[in-house]
């Protein structure tokens, strides 16, 4: 069993700048991540509220930058899957591509997923005309006309993206009023080929082998309008990846982690940062710095030991 000092589990932006943190500091560090640093952001079109990154950078080159950045302290990086972790006071365990590891300290970087639409039929069409990623699969409706359901930052954002793409879009949202950024509503009303559609659901879901409409219901009058598309891309929040660790620790209603201001858990050497934790704002420049408290904060346990 190889043992770490600190274990950091997702390479999302959080989990890079924890270990950033952690290897300038000096530490026994290993990151762990199951597919590609980056996280959510290397799916984003434009970051345009990082601190210092003027001109809006796409999700891609921020996260090949802060995995850069990590590279430059030598932060061990181990592609694999994590499992059967165990986080006693005493000792957290795991295991990644059959290797058996065993940590002093963990952080929990492992962010969260798109929430679905809960439609009985959503599985069928995944991939046959329902995307969770507008930046991913957009270029594939290039001259067609798609729908977006959602009301926050990332469905209006996704609106826009995909304005530049698709003859037409339809913005389907159940309020009238969007939680997004206001300069962001601002820039999807005046878009010329951009259809809101509010106070309504989706009612059903229409196609055969692919989707290619969808029936709305305004929640109000209770009337329906089929709107013929040949996409619809979900944006109704997300729900945090926290399979690892249900069971083990403490989390709050929604499922994300509980920890107080220096990213701390109930479990003593347990830390957590980023969208996977209890926070007020689920943005690049928080995740980066939960990730930076709590590896200090790691540094600093472990050095007690």
């Amino acid at each position: 069993m190889e043992k770490v000092g600190i274990a950091i589990i997702g390479g999302g932006p959080a989990g890079l700048a924890a270990g950033i943190y952690a290897a300038r500091g000096g530490a026994n560090v290993k990151l762990f991540e199951e597919m590609f640093p980056g996280g959510q952001i290397v799916k984003t079109h434009r970051v345009e509220n990082y601190p210092g990154m003027t001109g809006g950078p796409d999700g891609y080159a921020l996260a090949a930058a802060l995995e850069k950045h990590a590279a430059e302290f030598e932060l061990p990086v181990i592609y694999g899957g994590v499992s059967d972790l165990k986080l006693a006071e005493d000792k957290k365990t795991f295991s990644v591509n059959g290797e058996a590891y065993e940590a002093d300290a963990v952080i929990l970087c492992m962010g969260a997923g798109p929430r679905k639409l809960g439609n009985p039929e959503e599985d069928r069409f995944v991939g046959a005309g329902i995307s969770y990623c507008a930046t991913c699969d957009g270029a594939f409706y290039r001259g067609k006309d798609v729908a977006i359901v959602g009301g926050g930052d990332t469905a209006v954002s996704d609106a826009l993206y995909l304005s530049a793409l698709c003859r037409k879009v339809y913005l389907i949202h159940r309020r009238d009023a969007f939680r997004a950024a206001a300069t962001l509503v601002d820039r999807v009303k005046r878009a010329e080929n951009v259809e809101l559609v509010l106070d309504s659901t989706v009612a059903t879901l229409i196609g055969e082998d692919r989707l290619t409409g969808v029936t709305v219901e305004n929640k109000f009058t209770k009337e329906r309008r089929t709107l013929e598309v040949n996409g619809l891309f979900v944006a109704v929040g997300i729900l945090p990846r926290n399979e690892l660790v249900a069971g083990q620790i403490e989390l709050d209603e929604g499922g994300f982690i509980v920890t107080d201001k220096n990213m701390q858990t109930n479990i003593p050497g347990v830390f957590a940062a980023g969208d996977i934790r209890n926070t007020p704002l689920r943005q690049v420049v928080t995740a980066c710095a939960d990730g930076a408290i709590a590896a200090t904060k790691a540094v600093e346990y472990v050095g007690m030991k």
